[in-house]
């Protein structure tokens, strides 16, 4: 087997696990008016027909005091039909379905005040301020007694055991920690004291639930704050929950809701497995406990490196396996070159979270389609010629798709590689893994016989010479000179766009003297990965921007990190201002003007100037084909510019309806 660990059977609970692969708690915003619907359940049961042992779902709703509308309720008989069927078709499958336990208790992930939020004490919220009640002894035991009869409820529908969830700044955590707890009744004070809540549900749902249902344990790891729970901590806390052996595995979570709560989905500027020796640490303080690996495991050879090794009985995956619910299909097989790998990119995590709809993926445009797992596409009757213009993620997702289809592929590439912008993102520090996603379609795109065309920019002679029965364009699109920048001095190019500025720098590893400035009105997370290239280059790096904040277009957790990257390397930020534009800037001299006050400052020895700014379409070619009789779709920015999301969606519907 290329991963026999891996694919060695389990046992937990007097339960079967067909392997040692874990899908870790993901919510998917499929739930609707309190219940669980066909998508939602069809998420599941992909994962499950994808080779995972055991699923923990989503958080769901097991107590009257947590009632959301927006997650399925389990603590009455109003859904027992649905929650029936979530667990047999998952169970159908050989996989283990465990309910995950968990209330945000005073955490909320915005700037919204929360105005019934309930916490062990008073103490407002480190993001979002809400002022939360202290829970009364009668409302924890109410809440504990209630998740004691839910669970018994899951279990009686099909479920194998719940998980619950003390980690990531929830409710459970915030008991755990002494920032959070200055309780001076029986649930604070001491470490006995802070943990009896979790050790009553655990004691409560053992006795409602036997001996045969599966009850998993998430617990803080290191949640980055001072006077709360960091590695030393949790070495106390664990053997106090599992001295009663009735926890039949525990995992540890990172950070919390604070500056911290990017670290429980570490991303890509980090290392791979970044809580690998953390684990194998904490491993120590439970050696008789099964353990579950989490963070950032995306690999089946790191996964079965951590299981040769002892540091832990089984992996968890989240992300990775909503990029690829086959992933462990492909794994037991020796099929990773097929495996649409996580970027770690945590877009899934801005869907569900700041976006509010269901989650989705970059790298997996079929996220809870009924033939997701391990999909291709079926080969067409009637087959046609395709002319794809721009070979970025958004046209070769078009193009492996439409030529898997049966349909005869040309692609026009302006430059000799694929990639297009992604390309170039991927030099910058975080994009390495970027290049699995056009990687990946480049193997299908092979695969599926595309013709490609490089080093052309494609004209309107060079697309009728294939006689294409449909054009695709995917060109991108381009930044917008700002306001404040004469035409001439852009049409000159002494004044790039951040791409073009980017692109100049890539090999070169020169320190150069002189400040490199940003003028940013993007707000995304690529400009600020530019802006650490360039804290790299030159002796000073400042970012100008007109809004009174940075990253503002990023996903919280992702904006965490940029703030954090750019404050350790000192990139300085300017804000409501703009460049003001005069013949001080021959001398190396940039002048900037406060948005309302009118202020003028000025930054001196400055070496690079540079703009990111709202882009518009490359769709020059459209109108022509189009009126030469030519079916025409456009894909990704250039049919609206956006995000990689938005790229390999277009793309991947494009090349569906072609």
């Amino acid at each position: 087997m290329p991963a026999p660990l891996l694919e060695s059977p389990f046992e937990l609970a007097g339960r079967r696990l067909r392997n040692r692969i874990v899908h870790a708690s993901m919510t998917t915003r499929r739930a609707a008016n309190a219940s669980t619907t066909p998508a939602q359940i069809q998420y599941y049961e992909n994962r499950a027909r994808g080779g995972a042992a055991m699923i923990v779902t989503e958080p769901l709703t097991l107590s009257s005091m947590q009632d959301v509308e927006s997650k399925t309720r389990a603590w009455n008989d109003d859904n027992l039909d649905g929650l029936r069927r979530w667990a047999a078709a998952v169970e159908t499958h050989d996989c283990r379905l465990l309910a995950q336990i968990q209330d945000p208790g005073r955490a909320r992930h915005d700037t919204m005040r929360h105005l019934n939020a309930m916490a062990p004490s008073v103490l407002p919220d480190d993001l979002s301020w809400s002022m939360p009640r202290a829970m009364t002894q009668q409302e924890i035991h109410r809440f504990t007694d209630d998740i004691a009869h839910s669970a018994a409820r899951l279990k009686r529908c099909g479920f194998s055991g719940v998980e619950i969830s003390a980690g990531h700044g929830h409710l459970f955590h915030q008991f755990l920690s002494p920032r959070s707890n200055h309780r001076t009744d029986e649930y604070g004070g001491s470490w006995e004291a802070r943990t009896r809540f979790v050790a009553e549900i655990v004691a409560a749902i053992r006795g409602t639930c036997g001996r045969d249902f599966i009850i998993g344990l998430k617990l803080p790891g290191d949640d980055g704050l001072p006077d709360s729970v960091g590695p030393a901590e949790a070495a106390i806390i664990a053997p106090l929950l599992t001295a009663s052996r009735e926890v039949n595995y525990v995992c540890f979570a990172q950070g919390t809701h604070a500056l911290t709560l990017d670290m429980h989905v570490p991303d890509r500027y980090g290392p791979r497995m970044p809580y690998r020796d953390l684990i194998r640490t904490l491993r120590r303080s439970v050696p008789e406990v099964p353990l579950v690996a989490l963070g950032r495991i995306t690999d089946p050879a790191e996964a079965e490196g951590i299981l040769a090794s002892g540091e832990a009985e089984l992996i968890g995956l989240g992300r990775a396996l909503v990029a690829d619910p086959a992933w462990p299909i492909k794994a037991s097989r020796g099929r990773t070159n097929d495996i649409r790998y996580c970027i770690s990119c945590n877009t899934c995590w801005d869907t569900i979270v700041t976006r509010h709809q269901p989650m989705a993926c970059v790298n997996n445009p079929r996220v809870a389609l009924p033939d997701e797992v391990d999909w291709w596409p079926v080969r067409q009757a009637k087959t046609r010629r395709v002319a794809i213009v721009g070979a970025g993620i958004a046209g070769l997702e078009a193009a492996w798709v439409a030529a898997a289809r049966g349909h005869s592929v040309t692609v026009f590439c302006s430059s000799a590689q694929v990639g297009g912008k992604a390309r170039l993102r991927s030099h910058l520090p975080g994009g390495e893994e970027i290049s699995s996603i056009y990687d990946y379609q480049m193997v299908s795109a092979q695969r599926a016989g595309v013709r490609f065309e490089y080093g052309m920019r494609a004209s309107m002679v060079d697309i009728a010479a294939v006689n294409p029965d449909a054009v695709v364009l995917a060109s991108g699109a381009s930044m917008v000179p700002p306001s404040w920048l004469p035409q001439d001095v852009a049409a000159e190019g002494l004044v790039p766009d951040l791409r073009a500025a980017m692109a100049g720098l890539v090999g070169v590893n020169a320190r150069q003297p002189g400040v490199a400035v940003v003028f940013d009105m993007d707000h995304s997370e690529g400009t600020y990965a530019a802006a650490e290239r360039l804290s790299d280059s030159f002796e000073r790096v400042v970012v100008i921007t007109p809004r009174n904040s940075l990253a503002d277009d990023a996903s919280l957790v992702a904006r965490q990190g940029i703030l954090r990257r750019l404050s350790r390397r000192r990139v300085e930020t300017v804000f409501l201002s703009e460049p003001r534009w005069g013949g001080a800037f021959e001398t190396g001299v940039l002048e900037v003007r406060h948005l309302y006050t009118g202020d003028i400052s000025s930054i001196a020895n400055v070496a690079l100037l540079a703009y990111s700014t709202p882009r518009a379409r490359n769709d020059v070619l459209a109108a022509p084909l189009q009126r030469a009789g030519f079916e025409v779709r456009a894909v990704g920015d250039c049919l609206s510019p956006r995000d990689m999301l938005a790229a390999t969606a277009d793309g991947h519907s494009a090349g569906n309806a072609l």
